[in-house]
């Protein structure tokens, strides 16, 4: 991993060539063991994700990307389109009370997703899921109604569990990187940090942080007040009480309870992933510092609290495709919402 960071600190320039002159099929970059004839080794590389992975024969000369920079290899990896999804029509569709994670919730005005753990600022618990969940993708208002089940379950304003108490809005870009603001970093090379300080980690970032900030999200997190705190539980459905929260790096098992799949489980494949994901309507939004998981969600699993083998809750998920699992990493969605812990 050191000699990852010093390649791509020193080469800039090198970095920039490679990503941010828009590769054909690129959709993020990130880090974690290469793959050889399809199994993992302990080979850390950089490893580029393409909606398709297609033969040299078939690309443009200027969209091959290199097998290796300055000595470090690189991988590429085929994840499909990387959206927040639909929710199936079947899962976890019936009205809970006291609700656990793990189950059907979501604002008054959107389909379904994952109540996925209660937290806690101060005295005070939350119902934590995803801005795209509670919040409607930026559209709802502090107070609305939210329902467990969520309206596409058959969720009604008899079923209403909470109201929207915050949410980190999410920052959209017509080109899937949203647009950077007047800074003495040029456009060019602020992409470079962009994606740069994410392969890096976000405490190497120092003064790239504030056009990372400015440009890329970190999170797709909403938290709701409970009506009544007797309608909820800590409880994770089939799964437990989370235990805390903790750090998952690559190949750290992992298992969520989500409304449409339930129970699965899964590794970090990849961190420090950064990666362009679909919201509809023909808007894109941009997530550095993520992790990437295998194919263990679906529609309607947005807001999974995704936990380790020990208990302890290590991210939100909130995106992925057939083979693709995104999950934004706890101690960005506590930052963000200014809390303080999971209730245990």
């Amino acid at each position: 991993m050191d000699r990852i960071v010093e390649v791509l600190n020193v080469n800039i320039n090198t970095f920039n060539k490679l990503i941010a002159d828009a590769k054909s099929n690129v959709i993020g970059v990130g880090v974690g063991n290469k793959l050889v004839n399809g199994k993992s080794t302990a080979i850390k590389s950089i490893v580029y994700f393409v909606e398709k992975k297609l033969p040299k024969s078939e690309l443009r000369k200027k969209d091959i990307l290199p097998t290796s920079v300055d000595g470090v290899l690189t991988d590429v990896v085929e994840t499909g389109r990387i959206t927040i999804g639909t929710p199936k029509a079947l899962g976890r569709t019936d009205k809970h009370r006291p609700a656990p994670g793990g189950v059907s919730i979501g604002h008054k005005d959107i389909t379904a997703g994952t109540l996925g753990c209660l937290v806690r600022k101060g005295d005070t618990t939350y119902i934590l899921s995803n801005n795209h969940v509670l919040a409607n993708s930026n559209a709802a208002n502090i107070g609305d109604a939210i329902l467990q089940p969520g309206p596409h379950d058959g969720g009604t304003a008899g079923d209403q569990i909470g109201i929207l108490a915050d949410y980190a809005e999410i920052s959209f870009g017509d080109d899937g990187i949203p647009d950077i603001p007047e800074c003495p970093i040029t456009g060019g090379i602020a992409r470079v940090f962009n994606l740069l300080a994410t392969v890096l980690g976000r405490k190497s970032r120092l003064n790239a942080t504030k056009v990372i900030q400015a440009t890329t999200n970190l999170v797709d997190a909403a938290i709701a007040t409970p009506l009544n705190i007797d309608d909820v539980k800590a409880e994770i459905f089939e799964l437990c009480i989370p235990e805390g929260v903790g750090e998952a790096p690559v190949g750290t098992p992992i298992r969520k309870s989500g409304r449409t799949t339930e129970v699965t489980t899964g590794t970090v494949d990849y961190t420090d992933v950064t990666v362009q994901v679909g919201y509809g309507d023909n808007r894109t939004a941009t997530f550095s510092d993520q992790l990437m998981a295998g194919a263990m969600s679906a529609g309607g699993d947005s807001g999974s609290a995704v936990l380790d083998m020990q208990g302890r809750v290590v991210g939100l998920l909130f995106a992925g495709s057939d083979t693709t699992t995104i999950i934004n990493k706890i101690g960005n969605v506590m930052s963000a919402l200014g809390l303080d812990g999971v209730v245990s």
